[in-house]
């Protein structure tokens, strides 16, 4: 599978865009927010709704509660009605509900089988930076072309007959059946994406990253909005250390859940005695979930290092056997750990006292943050 990295929202967002324009089938989205009245959407909308003019089947997932204050009630009815097939995922009902936990964390873009978008970014302007709610908002995502797609057109698929049943056959929309001949590419080299439910028994991303640590052997980066993880991710990062990886967990010093950001300060003593390296990254806001290892192993996609992504959200990552990709991921690294400043033992130490009790009562609530 051929892969493009892109550092920001904006170069993806122009790249999803004018991939979309080409599209002759169909064009399927599933996203976590959606904001109605933001440039982005408008303009996706209006090129969607110029698609199903040409008659390219057009499907939209969004998250219920993800986009429960940016869009309408019943927006998916109204969407129906311009002729694009869509659906609210999990629709909220304010109700104490464990079902309401479970969340459509993901973004996928697929394009005619062949062409795909996923990573951190949402269809909403702060993404692309043309609002700025939070400051200048630095995001990641990547295009895939090629036989790794088919993976993501199979999780939209399988979410979207799960809500609708209607499509008894997959087989139309194989990734090869209508794949332009020579379709471009910078990179080329192994994707697996994979998809993690918290319908199974498995938390399937927390599980690859434990797997991943224990193989290390020189280095592992990550980049990660928040931290809030299970005692067995915790254990696995601190061994990755104690056996001599370089572990290095990149974070930014403000982001937008100021609850969550509060409470990670309570795992930082137990990894920095390990030998974790931590650093805090000034603005912009850094929303990107990477990580590098060794060289030719990297990761990209939707779930950040937090309980909420990794046990309750339905989530997509990717990993990508990919040098040329592996470089640039380790480079945007490389870049926020000299921006920003490392965290020791003593930063800690010297926090006032209302502080650290406020840090350990936001940590009471971290499996559900």
């Amino acid at each position: 599978t051929e892969v493009r990295y892109y550092p920001i929202g904006e170069k993806m967002y122009a790249a999803m865009m004018e991939e979309m324009e080409q599209a002759q089938h169909y064009i399927f989205l599933e996203y976590f927010i959606i904001r109605q009245y933001s440039g982005m959407w408008q303009n996706i909308l209006a090129l969607l709704e110029r698609k199903v003019r040409e008659g390219v089947q057009v499907r939209l997932m969004y998250d219920d509660l993800g986009s429960v204050a940016l869009l309408p009630g019943g927006y998916w009815h109204e969407l129906e009605q311009k002729g694009i097939r869509c659906l609210a995922f999990n629709p909220f009902v304010p109700l104490v509900s464990l079902v309401m936990n479970n969340r459509d964390h993901r973004k996928i873009l697929v394009i005619d089988g062949h062409t795909a978008f996923t990573g951190g970014i949402n269809l909403s302007d702060e993404y692309i930076n043309v609002t700025h709610p939070h400051g200048v908002w630095k995001d990641t995502g990547v295009m895939l072309r090629g036989d790794a797609v088919w993976n993501l057109t199979l999780m939209f698929l399988e979410t979207w007959n799960a809500m609708r049943p209607e499509d008894t056959d997959f087989e139309p929309y194989r990734p090869g059946l209508h794949a332009p001949a020579g379709v471009p590419g910078e990179t080329g080299g192994f994707v697996q994406p994979f998809g993690d439910s918290p319908l199974d028994a498995e938390p399937l991303a927390e599980n690859v990253y434990i797997d991943i640590l224990a193989q290390a052997k020189d280095y592992v980066y990550i980049a990660t909005p928040y931290l809030a993880i299970s005692n067995e991710m915790q254990t696995a990062l601190c061994l990755a250390a104690k056996r001599g990886v370089d572990v290095r967990i990149v974070l930014p010093a403000k982001n937008n859940l100021f609850y969550v950001h509060w409470a990670q300060y309570r795992l930082l003593p137990t990894l920095l005695q390990s030998g974790v390296r931590i650093w805090y990254q000034p603005p912009p806001f850094a929303h990107t979930k990477l990580l590098a290892v060794d060289g030719y192993y990297c990761q990209i996609g939707s779930a950040n290092l937090d309980a909420r992504s990794l046990r309750l959200n339905f989530e997509l990552n990717m990993e990508v056997f990919n040098p040329d990709v592996h470089d640039q991921i380790t480079a945007h690294i490389d870049r926020a750990i000299i921006m920003g400043k490392e965290i020791t033992a003593d930063d800690l130490s010297t926090l006032p006292l209302l502080i650290k009790l406020r840090n350990a009562a936001c940590w009471i609530f971290s499996p559900y943050l």
